[in-house]
Parts: C-alpha cells; structure tokens; sequence
C-alpha cells in the first residue's frame, strides 16, 4: 500500500506513456530502457517500417492528437460518440495494443473526456472495438501501477529471450 501511494506520487513527477504502456506488455527490459533515456537503434528496417505506415496509412483520416500520456492516431466522431483509433501493422502484440489504447481511453477519462476506442490493423484489414469497462480500468491502473515500479528499479531486468528479440530494436543492447 505505501508503494502504491509513493508511486502514486510519483506518478505526477514522471510521464507514463501509451508506447511505454505498449512496450511493457511486450518486454518490461525495453520499458525500463526507454524510461532511462536509453533509445532504440533508430536506423533498425522495423523501426523505420513502422514509421513509414504510422505516416502513410490512414492518411486521409488522419487527425492526431497529442495529450499527456501521449498520441492517438486517428481521432473522430462516429454517431455522436468521440472515437480513437490506433493503428498496428498485424494483431501479432494484440494484448500490447488493447493496452495502450486502453491507457488512451484511461487518460482521457480523466481529462472528463469519454470515448470508444478502435485497433485496426493493417495486414489483417480488421478492426477492433475497445470500450473502457471496469474490469480493463483495473488493468490499466496495474499496469501504471508496475510500470511506475519497474522504472524505479536502479538496474533493467535481465534480458531474456522472447519471440519478439529478433526484430526488437534493442536486440544489439540485450544480445551483443
């Protein structure tokens, strides 16, 4: 409980992002790197590849906005109700995306903003409707409630191989 409370503290002194929200679903080592300033190879192909279609898909609809936990890709209205809209390359880190948008709908909810949300993913022409119920707000509360932990530690977690190392932009910094 004391944790929690520090942390909560804590909490407005430190930004806890969507990518961050995103990367701890898939490798907590990664958010602790970020979180320490230490950034991916930027001329990684999987880096570069996922900001070529951030750019380029969508593009007409695109309306991007920018708040405290970070930045949604598509912003709209559908029948009346605010819906945002994250765009992967593929489903493969599904529960990475339903988190981070998650954590969009989270953040907004605190500004008195309401909304739906939608993951649509490219590969598969598919989308996914997100609705920020009881149970996915308890989700996102523990998982700030870890993240804000895990960023406090003084060292990274030790890497450990995962399906995702082989196209992770870190891989040198784990690996070499």
């Amino acid at each position: 409980m004391l944790l929690r409370e520090g942390l909560k503290v804590l909490n407005e002194e430190i930004n806890i992002t969507g990518t961050l929200v995103w990367y701890y679903f898939i490798c907590p080592r990664q958010v602790w790197l970020m979180s320490h300033n230490i950034n991916p190879d930027e001329d990684d192909e999987n880096v570069a590849i996922g900001r070529f279609l951030h750019q380029e898909s969508y593009a007409r609809e695109r309306k991007e906005i920018s708040f405290h936990g970070g930045k949604v890709d598509v912003l709209g209205t559908r029948e009346g109700q605010l819906v945002i809209a994250e765009i992967k390359k593929s489903s493969k880190a599904e529960r990475s995306a339903k988190m981070q948008l998650a954590f969009y709908l989270f953040e907004l909810r605190k500004l008195g903003i309401e909304a739906k949300g939608e993951l649509r993913y490219l590969e598969e022409k598919r989308k996914e409707q997100i609705v920020l119920d009881e149970q996915l707000t308890r989700e996102v509360e523990n998982a700030i409630t870890r993240i804000l932990k895990l960023m406090y530690e003084p060292v990274p977690p030790k890497p450990e191989k995962i399906r995702w190392c082989s196209n992770c932009a870190y891989r040198e910094f784990c690996w070499a």
